[in-house]
Formats: structure tokens, C-alpha cells, sequence
């Protein structure tokens, strides 16, 4: 089963962006340092926009940058920008309501993924896109 990877490729377009400070990059040049394809980019990038972590323009001078300075963008505000759902998805149909498993296991579910989803939201606000700048830049320090 193949976890989601919008959240990391969304950190990696941040942290490039908050590199280039006012300069608006294309969407092809993040594209290749991602190593995908500027159309996934775009697509990131307009969930981005929506959840007001960057500003794009369009023509020869056009290109995305961040909305905010890193440090008062959250990594929770970057996980609910991009975030696909649930950690863990329920079942697909309906199980059987004559089983007693059947007939509670999604309200047990449902409670389960809402506590985790509360963590993940907790842990992430605790880092700032700042910290991830700082600590890719000791990596290269």
C-alpha cells in the first residue's frame, strides 16, 4: 500500500521557495527538483494557493512564491492544504450490520482516525516552515 506524498513534495516546493525569497520560480524548475512533472507541480501548487501558504503570477515574469515569511507558515496549515483524507481509509462498503464486529467497527474507526488526525495536527504545528529550512540548510552546513 503506497503512503500519499503530496505532503512531502508540498515541504520540498516550500522550503525552495522560502529559499528564493521574493523571486518567483516556475513551476518547471521545482518541477525538476522534485523530479516529477511540472503539471503535479501546478496541481500542488493551486492547493497552496488555496490554503494562502503562496501567490503565483502568469506571463515571462511569473512564477510562485511564498505568501508569508517561513516562520509564520505551520507545517499543519501545509498538511491541511494538501491533505487527502484520512490516515487510513474505512471500508468500502458497508460491512455487515448483523455481525456485532460489523455493526461497530466503523464508529470505533471513526473515533480512531479523528484522535490520530488531532495528533498528526498538534505534532505539525509544533514545527514552522523555518525549522525545515533551518534544518535542510544543517544538512548542507
Amino acid at each position: 500500500m503506497a503512503a500519499n506524498s503530496q505532503f512531502a513534495m508540498a515541504l520540498h516546493i516550500l522550503t525552495m521557495l522560502a529559499k528564493s525569497g521574493d523571486e518567483n520560480v516556475k513551476s518547471e524548475r521545482i518541477a525538476a527538483s522534485v523530479n516529477t512533472n511540472a503539471v503535479v507541480i501546478r496541481r500542488l501548487l493551486g492547493q497552496l494557493g488555496h490554503g494562502d501558504l503562496v501567490v503565483s503570477q502568469t506571463g515571462a515574469f511569473g512564477g510562485t512564491r511564498l505568501a508569508r515569511k517561513p516562520e509564520d507558515i505551520s507545517l499543519c496549515e501545509v498538511y491541511k492544504a494538501v491533505s487527502c483524507g484520512e490516515v487510513f481509509a474505512l471500508h468500502a462498503k458497508s460491512p455487515n450490520q448483523d455481525c456485532p464486529i460489523g455493526r461497530n467497527i466503523e464508529a470505533v474507526l471513526c473515533n480512531l482516525q479523528k484522535e490520530i488526525d488531532k495528533s498528526v495536527g498538534e505534532k505539525l504545528g509544533q514545527y514552522s516552515l523555518q525549522s525545515v529550512l533551518e534544518m535542510v540548510d544543517g544538512v548542507y552546513a
